[in-house]
Formats: C-alpha cells, structure tokens, sequence
C-alpha cells in the first residue's frame, strides 16, 4: 500500500479513469468495472469511460472517508444503538 501512496503523491489528479485505477490497486480492469457496477466505487460515466475521483481513491486505499460513506456509518451506528443500545451498555460495564 506504500507504493500506491507514493504514486497517489507523485501524481496529484483529480480524477484517475478505471484501467488507472486498476493499475495502481494491481487488479484487473474487469474487477474495477464490477466493483463500479456494484457501487463499491463510485464513478462518473463520461461518454464510454468512467472517471474516478481522488477522494474515492483515497477512500479505497483507506486514506479518506467521503461525506456519503460517514453518513452510511452514521445511520448503522444508529440502528445498531436503536436495536442492541441495552446489550452494549451491559457489555460497557464488564
């Protein structure tokens, strides 16, 4: 991961297009349109091609949380307090 923290620092995009992105993550254009399609990774269709932004590689690499996925984290934290609030209070005090 340190090589690709070292590429992402030499090379200040804002946007990186998939084959790209597959080459730096050492994966295969094929997983990088799956994972596109899934909505694992977030991208914009350009004509034929997908452009990925910087903050979404980031957050790939474990580098930065976008706003949408603190929202998700956010609203699961909820459910979860809603649902188990008493059990992980119980489990607080152990």
């Amino acid at each position: 991961m340190l090589k690709n923290k070292d590429i992402l620092d030499k090379k200040i995009k804002n946007y990186y297009s998939a084959p790209e992105i597959a080459k730096l993550l050492g994966v295969s254009r094929v997983a990088i349109f799956k994972k596109i399609r899934n909505g694992q990774i977030h991208a914009e269709k350009i004509g034929r091609n997908y452009i990925i932004l910087r903050e979404e590689y980031e957050a790939i690499l474990g580098l930065f949380v976008p706003e949408r996925r603190k929202k998700e984290i956010e609203n699961t934290i909820e459910r979860v307090v809603k649902k188990y609030g008493s059990a992980l209070r119980k489990l607080g005090k152990e």
